[in-house]
């Protein structure tokens, strides 16, 4: 069993330093973001640090918020969601209460997978799946339409997907590890 107090001063330190991102703490998220089910010794073998080193570093990665969690990722279509819809939002009025009960109204309903607020035409962009436009319309009609401060709906469907649920690009954190780690040998 690892020494907790020697954990929370390595997790202290390394939050310390998150900022600067190395190459092993890079290769973690590549790794993790390619497979979330890896076991530690695995992850280590591929990061090319011993077990315990690449555990604390995983953890330090979930403490400091670069690592959100580890989900599994579903086939819709396989649970008979063969709807995907995106709804440009008209809120009424943008005034902070009003907005803040629509948002939280918005996080409560399951079909809403993803929303964004938006610049240009709308407030939010929503990202809703539903069994079949029937039921999508329904929705629409029953849920979307009565929430509150909703002034219109604007809906485009998906007629096939090209990319999903990819990996962040992590190449950019690549180049400045590296720059960090050259001007500290200077």
């Amino acid at each position: 069993m690892p020494d907790l107090s020697m954990i929370e001063q390595h997790s202290f330190i390394y939050k310390a330093i998150m900022e600067t991102l190395d190459k092993f703490d890079i290769t973690i998220l590549q790794e993790l973001q390619s497979d979330g089910r890896l076991t530690n010794a695995e992850l280590a073998q591929r990061v090319g640090l011993s077990a315990a080193p690449c555990w604390r570093r995983v953890r330090a990665l979930e403490e400091a918020g670069f690592i959100r969690g580890y989900r599994a990722e579903i086939d819709r279509e396989k649970i008979g969601l063969g709807v995907l819809a995106f709804v440009r939002l008209d809120a009424d009025r943008n005034s902070g209460d009003v907005t803040r009960k629509l948002e939280n109204a918005i996080r409560e309903i399951p079909e809403v997978v993803s929303c964004h607020y938006i610049s240009g035409s709308g407030t939010f962009e929503l990202q809703v799946v539903s069994r079949d436009l029937n039921h999508f319309s329904q929705f629409a009609r029953e849920i979307l339409l009565n929430l509150p401060n909703v002034k219109d709906l604007h809906t485009s469907f998906s007629l096939g997907e090209v990319k999903s649920g990819s990996a962040l690009p992590l190449t950019h954190l690549l180049a400045k590890s590296t720059t960090t780690a050259n001007r500290s040998r200077t």
